[in-house]
């Protein structure tokens, strides 16, 4: 069986308790055993835990695959711009080829940053630092921009490490799936939470398609829930960012190419928008650039891509000579949080200024 087929065939059984996550069930033991165990490391000192001086937000998710880190983590960054906060933003780059600590610039290569910070980086403008180790991200970024006073960290909820003052779980139209842990279900730890610290999840955040009923809750106790929607922007932006409206694609010979962790949900958002690609392509989340090439060298054709596409394949495009170069489009996603997400967010911020 191809990786494809056993990934779309693990997918319908995470989301139910199907054979094969019975069969797996057993397994999913021993990795919730393992969890418990390195949580416990932590919890009682062994594995040692690092205080950054500032407000540290983490954004993640308890279930494998996206479900909007990267956009909750851009909007919220943008929230913190606009309320005057000066945040930074730390991440692992999932994805990259560089093994040291990187400060995300407009001109770094995606390969040595990884995907979605330079994608946080060019929506946001923000200080970013990618490093295997958040906590040294975090040290790197707040020597390097002492002006910074709160960080936000893209992904690592189950990162302890680095401690943190405020958490933000996000669940799409999955939620907790069959409500097994991997690898008989799609939860990386148990849910609802159990105690954990002085930390609680404090805000839950569910993203679900504009058109679509609104998502299963998820039982968790003294966690404020909230709702956000998701949708494609009514035009596509090209490599010099100019813009092109959806509409006017519909006559194109189009390519949907997307790599992500659910490319299906990128096709399925463009046939809502009325586009119908006579391809589609997913490909891996975190693909290399190189994987694009192919698709970026067919004229006659006009490739769709998501903007997390984009940072690797917008620059792809230079080294392929114009007359054998596809005409691409990026296809932004436009996340929008129901207005009581912020309210209580910024009271979260108010409370944590208020510590001694």
């Amino acid at each position: 069986m191809s990786q494809s087929r056993w990934q779309a065939l693990w997918l319908v059984h995470s989301r139910q308790r199907g054979w094969l996550a019975c069969f797996l069930w057993p397994v999913s033991l021993v990795y919730g055993s393992l969890m418990a165990l390195r949580r416990g490391l932590y919890a009682l000192g062994i594995f040692k835990t690092h205080r950054i001086d500032l407000p540290v937000i983490v954004i993640g998710n308890v279930v494998v695959g996206g479900a909007g880190k990267t956009p909750t983590a851009i909007a919220v960054v943008n929230h913190l711009l606009a309320r005057g906060w000066r945040p930074g933003v730390v991440s692992r780059g999932h994805g990259r080829h560089s093994t040291d600590i990187v400060e995300v610039r407009p001109d770094t290569l995606a390969e040595d940053t990884g995907d979605e910070p330079a994608l946080i980086q060019s929506h946001t403008g923000v200080p970013v630092f990618v490093a295997a180790s958040r906590v040294a991200a975090a040290k790197a970024l707040v020597a390097a921009h002492p002006e910074v006073n709160i960080l936000v960290c893209d992904d690592g909820l189950q990162h302890w490490a680095l401690q943190r003052d405020l958490e933000i779980v996000v669940f799409d139209d999955r939620g907790t799936g069959n409500g097994w842990l991997l690898p008989a279900g799609l939860l990386r730890e148990t849910w609802p939470r159990r105690s954990s610290g002085n930390v609680q999840t404090d805000l839950v955040l569910h993203q679900r398609r504009e058109d679509a009923p609104a998502p299963p809750n998820v039982r968790q106790l003294n966690t404020t829930q909230f709702s956000a929607t998701r949708r494609l922007a009514d035009h596509a932006v090209g490599p010099a960012g100019e813009r092109m409206p959806l509409q006017a694609l519909r006559t194109h010979r189009l390519t949907a190419v997307a790599g992500i962790a659910r490319p299906s949900v990128f096709f399925d958002m463009l046939h809502a928008a009325g586009l119908r690609p006579e391809q589609e392509v997913g490909l891996s989340d975190h693909a290399d650039a190189a994987d694009y090439t192919t698709w970026v060298r067919d004229p006659a054709r006009t490739l769709l891509c998501t903007e997390k596409d984009a940072v690797k394949l917008f620059p792809l495009l230079a080294q392929v000579p114009s007359a054998q170069r596809a005409n691409v489009w990026a296809v932004p996603l436009e996340m929008t949080p129901e207005p009581a997400f912020f309210n209580a967010l910024d009271q979260r911020l108010q409370a944590l200024e208020r510590k001694p």
